[in-house]
């Protein structure tokens, strides 16, 4: 079963550094990720979501490749291609899998403008090995599925990533 973690940062680019770092983290067999996504809220109050997996571009290129090889079988590669790229394209852009985007831009309308927050659905992890590496990058922890222990282990970690860092643009989540 997966868990969710959402984790709040004063910027962009520090949820993407931690977005990378799970990557890595994942890569190195620490972690299983099933989505990571950031929201941010610019500063005139918009949200943007930044998916890990652009589900438009996989579809296209997986609907092109089987398009174009059905297409061999009717003399017709390239329309084939065509066909399949677009329809490939098109159920892309209507998947959704992992962090549900409406939940997602509702809590981005939480954070202040300029911050961002990191949404993590994750199966499972080593958590003694993990913690450690993302600590650093502070955060603030708005909401998890964890059990009540795990939650608290969490939310201990970043405390103590924050009070060895110096001090930080401010909160990221807004009153």
């Amino acid at each position: 079963m997966s868990n969710l973690v959402v984790v709040a940062y004063p910027d962009v680019a520090t949820a993407e550094k931690v977005r990378a770092e799970l990557f890595e983290l994942q890569k190195q067999r620490l972690l299983e990720l099933e989505d990571a996504l950031v929201v941010a809220r610019t500063q005139d109050g918009k949200i943007k979501l930044h998916q890990a997996t652009n589900t438009v571009g996989v579809g296209a290129a997986g609907g092109a490749l089987w398009g174009g090889l059905i297409g061999l079988l009717f003399f017709m590669p390239f329309l084939g291609a065509a066909i399949g790229g677009a329809t490939g394209a098109a159920l892309g852009a209507a998947q959704d899998y992992g962090v549900d985007d409406n939940f997602a831009r509702r809590v981005g309308e939480g954070l202040t403008p300029g911050a961002a927050a990191l949404f993590v659905l994750v199966d499972n992890a080593v958590t003694e090995k993990v913690l450690p590496k993302i600590a650093p990058y502070g955060g603030q922890l708005i909401q998890t599925s964890l059990s009540p222990e795990e939650d608290q282990h969490l939310r201990d970690a970043i405390s103590a990533a924050k009070a060895a860092a110096p001090a930080s643009a401010g909160p990221a989540v807004g009153d």
